[in-house]
């Protein structure tokens, strides 16, 4: 699954989440957290499934309630007989809380006769202060992680700050947390996932800050709206030179598996070199 663009459709719409499955994005968060008020969470909690059973083969992710919620059991039992592709954990602050997610879609799983598995989770890791000193936590718990998602808005609302300065640069407390999420998710192995652009009449800002988030390395970035899609698959998407360029080196390594360097063009290439290049090849979707 492609995460350059998983954009957000609130539960309780039907034309919102119906516009989003029609569009580009790689992805569709439904959403029954932020965009949801809570006397609308039970219609949602009974939509998002039969949306989700309507269109199976589309990448669909449903974000549930935080586990601290009344609603989030509710969440969990009413999606996961629907088979999205993967659930959404928000607030997520270490291995207890993932853990025990795991636990519960695992027994969710069994009792609707789906493959123990077969249902991924992306986490929202550094919606609190605390959550960000837990990220180091996760690689023990990690099987189901499809992408850890860097969030900028509640981080920032936790430590009374606004997250960007006037110029659109992050504050101090948030570049540190983005770094962290950064690091984490190469150490598990996955995919990390920029936090929204708050403004969808801003493409140029959209942009710089998109293509900032690919050059540190993020794989993609969350979308709150249709018209932020093409700007950001886009940035997401290695020009063609990269990719011929990991071509390249993805067919003399694969023709020589144990190779250790070799030159190409006066440089020499390493095994470091083939790692790159796979992850150009599979951000270009090849």
């Amino acid at each position: 699954m492609r995460l350059r663009s998983p954009l957000f459709a609130p539960g309780d719409s039907d034309r919102k989440m119906a516009k989003a499955i029609a569009s580009a994005a790689d992805a569709v968060i439904l959403d029954l957290e932020d965009s949801v008020a809570a006397p609308a969470k039970p219609a949602a909690r009974q939509i998002v499934p039969e949306v989700v059973r309507a269109n199976l083969g589309r990448d669909l992710i449903v974000r549930v309630n935080p586990r601290s919620t009344p609603w989030y059991l509710d969440d969990l039992a009413a999606v996961v007989p629907a088979r999205p592709t993967g659930v959404m954990l928000p607030k997520c602050s270490g291995a207890e809380d993932l853990g025990t997610l795991s636990h519960h879609l695992e027994a969710l799983e069994a009792a609707a006769g789906l493959p123990i598995g077969s249902i991924g989770v992306i986490a929202i890791v550094t919606e609190t202060a605390a959550s960000v000193f837990g990220l180091g936590s996760y690689g023990a718990v990690g099987s189901r992680l499809l992408a850890l998602c860097f969030g900028a808005e509640d981080l920032s609302a936790d430590l009374g700050i606004s997250p960007r300065y006037s110029d659109g640069s992050y504050n101090a407390p948030v570049i540190f947390a983005r770094a962290q999420t950064l690091v984490a998710a190469g150490a598990l192995g996955v995919p990390a996932i920029d936090t929204p652009y708050p403004d969808h009449t801003d493409p140029a800002g959209l942009k710089r800050e998109a293509e900032a988030a690919a050059a540190d390395g993020f794989a993609g970035k969350i979308l709150i709206h249709p018209a932020q899609i093409d700007v950001v698959n886009a940035a997401f998407t290695p020009p063609d030179d990269q990719v011929h360029w990991a071509e390249r080196v993805n067919a003399a390594f694969t023709a020589n598996p144990d190779s250790g360097v070799f030159a190409m063009d006066g440089k020499m290439i390493d095994r470091p070199h083939w790692k790159l290049a796979q992850r150009i090849l599979a951000a270009a979707g090849r």
